[in-house]
């Protein structure tokens, strides 16, 4: 059993007891009105989810989630959701650029049927380099492939 910080306070919004160790950024969990002299430290954590809102962090999770399955590299997940949010951001009024590109890795059986290269228009067999790509705003998306000479 755990022991409870015994220090504790009476909300001036809702008039309930709050124990200090339950307030949320020095504020009341019941009510959320800001208890006084408690400052509690905020960290880039904290930061961050100050800035985001819910559903960012799910739109972020579920597309990441999605591509990941893809085999796309997290860290082109991860740049293709900040530049997302990025274009948002700058361009409110306009309709922002949701068209993406990223490489994922190639399946047996794509390394040895023969491909038409997205590039030149030729046909290759092995080597080159397979993409998805599609608009992040319509449901479908087409992989792409390309030579090694592309």
């Amino acid at each position: 059993m755990t022991s409870r910080i015994n220090a504790h306070t009476t909300c001036p919004g809702c008039r309930e007891e709050v124990y200090l160790d339950e307030l949320v950024k020095g504020r009341c969990p019941l009510c959320g009105s800001d208890i006084g002299d408690f400052d509690e430290q905020e960290n880039e954590l904290d930061e961050f989810f100050d800035r985001s809102d819910l559903p960012w962090l799910v739109f972020h999770y579920f597309l990441f989630k999605r591509f990941l399955e893809m085999g796309a590299s997290p860290l082109q997940v991860m740049q293709l959701a900040n530049e997302y949010g990025d274009r948002v951001i700058h361009e409110i009024g306009q309709k922002p650029d949701t068209r993406f590109m990223l490489e994922v890795p190639r399946t047996r059986i794509d390394q040895i049927k023969p491909k038409r290269c997205a590039g030149c228009g030729k046909f290759y067999i092995s080597g080159g380099k397979k993409v998805v790509t599609g608009d992040l705003s319509t449901p479908g998306f087409r992989f792409l492939f390309f030579c090694p000479e592309c």
